[in-house]
């Protein structure tokens, strides 16, 4: 199994006929991703490398039996992309996008769970998702992850930061450990998925039998997780918490990595995972070898 996509997965992409959407969604397919269709407005009737584009969310559902969307258009059009796609009954929406006003994120956030509350986003300003083998949505490069194995252990991954997603699956890869599904939660202030909700289904899902989480400075996204990884998970955990030398008041690449007010301090935030039981790495490096470690006991 895996978490939010598999192979029975059908994707289309908003913004496949621009640059990005183009260059990823033709990657997307290569890796094997059920790529069924795109969408540009005026664009209805053509097509990029035989997947077919239409003009609408609506139009290419209808045709495709689409359930999934990666959008990779600008800033100014994600917002209405992301809520078209929701009203056209697209289950599972991905938005790379970067630089969406926290305001428009806050409406969009909002619109979601108000309307259209079986609709979950992933994003914006994230990598997206894989699970090896069965799909990958986003912009995430298949070729460094590492396939699940049917007899396991396999590790689920959560990530605040795409570089360090990479990294993680990188990390795993060398050690030959098997990734079930990998998700870049992004790091904009109001984020469509929390590390909560990954981690619920991350202990829900039999193929994963251990998690590395990657969090970051700002917000308190990492110690709501550490209180509910007390209360509800089982299986070990690893994790690494980026920008323990960032200087308060001072915003550090994502819109959401900022320590203000003495909140959001990446010492409060391993603390508060080491209280919970999980094993903290002091680099990204150091995470995947605990996260190994861990799975060697598991064998």
């Amino acid at each position: 199994m895996a978490i939010f996509v598999n192979e029975n997965t059908k994707v289309i992409v908003q913004g496949l006929t621009g640059g990005q959407g183009k260059f990823h969604g033709l990657r997307n397919r290569a890796y094997g991703t059920n790529v069924v269709g795109g969408v540009t407005p005026g664009k209805g009737g053509q097509d990029v490398e035989g997947i077919p584009v239409f003009d609408s969310v609506a139009d290419a559902v209808k045709a495709t039996g689409a359930d999934a969307s990666f959008i990779a258009v600008p800033p100014k059009a994600a917002a209405a992309a992301i809520l078209e796609a929701a009203k056209a009954g697209i289950t599972f929406i991905v938005c790379i996008t970067e630089g969406i006003p926290a305001q428009d994120e806050a409406k969009v956030f909002n619109t979601l769970v108000r309307d259209y509350p079986k609709v979950r986003l992933l994003g914006p300003n994230c990598p997206g998702i894989i699970s090896p083998g069965k799909c990958n949505i986003g912009i995430t490069a298949g070729e460094i992850a590492e396939l699940p194995s049917a007899k396991g252990p396999n590790v689920g991954i959560v990530s605040r930061s795409g570089t360090l997603t990479y990294q993680a699956l990188y990390e795993l890869k060398q050690q030959g450990i098997g990734v079930s599904t990998c998700v870049g939660i992004g790091g904009d202030p109001v984020p469509g998925t929390s590390f909560v909700d990954c981690l619920a289904e991350f202990q829900n899902d039999p193929e994963t039998h251990a998690i590395i989480m990657i969090g970051e400075i700002g917000g308190s996204a990492e110690e709501e997780a550490a209180e509910f990884i007390k209360a509800n998970v089982t299986k070990p955990m690893s994790a690494y918490i980026a920008g323990v030398t960032a200087p308060a008041g001072k915003k550090m690449g994502h819109a959401g990595a900022i320590v203000s007010g003495g909140k959001g301090t990446a010492q409060g935030k391993m603390d508060a995972l080491r209280e919970a039981g999980v094993q903290i790495g002091l680099n990204p490096t150091e995470a995947g070898s605990l996260m190994a470690e861990i799975v060697k006991g598991l064998k």
